[in-house]
């Protein structure tokens, strides 16, 4: 359970994502996690900011429909409030999601050693018993000093970079030393806007 501005309600987090569960732990709230099951090269949209909207739109009916099937959600006397987010790189105006392989994650990494991409991350809440539903994306520029290759070999056989947008892991603490600037907040970058997820959480309530 958790209570803002004398409002309680449980929460969802509708991600596999790692990152994002330390951050809504780091926000001080209590929540269960369910993954949904969707194929993201099926949603396309020309803007990022569009694509990230629609990938968390549709992860939160995904999520809504196993839940309709399922004994998982009983009505309650308080709000549930599931949380859905997806992030994506862009590089010189191309979106790239996670990378399909490790020669794809290479080229990726390569390609920010001593540049710059963007993140744009998108974070929607929709209130299960109003059936509320708000949303917004940030967007971040993160700025590379050169990566050298060994580094580059390190990651890419961790795999690690596989499961991130663009390849593109922060908080990895063979990444965050070449790390000029970022321009925008490291939580966006890491997949889950901290004042963002707040202020459309107070919005769905």
């Amino acid at each position: 359970m958790a209570t803002t501005n004398g409002s309680t309600f449980k929460i969802i987090l509708g991600s596999s994502s790692i990152a994002r569960r330390q951050i809504l732990a780091e926000m001080g709230y209590e929540f269960t996690v369910m993954i949904a099951d969707i194929d993201e090269k099926e949603i396309r949209r020309e803007k990022p900011e569009d694509l990230v909207m629609a990938l968390a739109e549709a992860k939160a009916d995904a999520i809504l429909s196993r839940l309709q099937h399922t004994s998982q959600f009983e009505e309650d006397a308080h709000a549930t409030l599931l949380i859905t987010a997806d992030t994506v790189v862009v590089y010189e105006g191309i979106v790239r999601e996670k990378p399909s392989s490790k020669e794809e994650a290479r080229e990726f990494i390569k390609g920010y050693s001593g540049g710059q991409a963007a993140v744009v991350g998108s974070v929607l809440v929709t209130n299960l018993k109003t059936g509320k539903r708000r949303g917004g994306w940030e967007r971040a520029e993160v700025y590379f000093y050169n990566i050298p290759d060994d580094i580059i070999d390190i990651l890419i056989e961790e795999a690690v970079t596989l499961n991130s947008a663009g390849g593109l892991m922060l908080e990895h603490p063979l990444t965050s030393p070449f790390v000029e600037a970022v321009v925008g907040t490291t939580d966006t970058v890491m997949g889950l806007p901290k004042a963002l997820t707040e202020k459309v959480i107070m919005e769905a309530l």
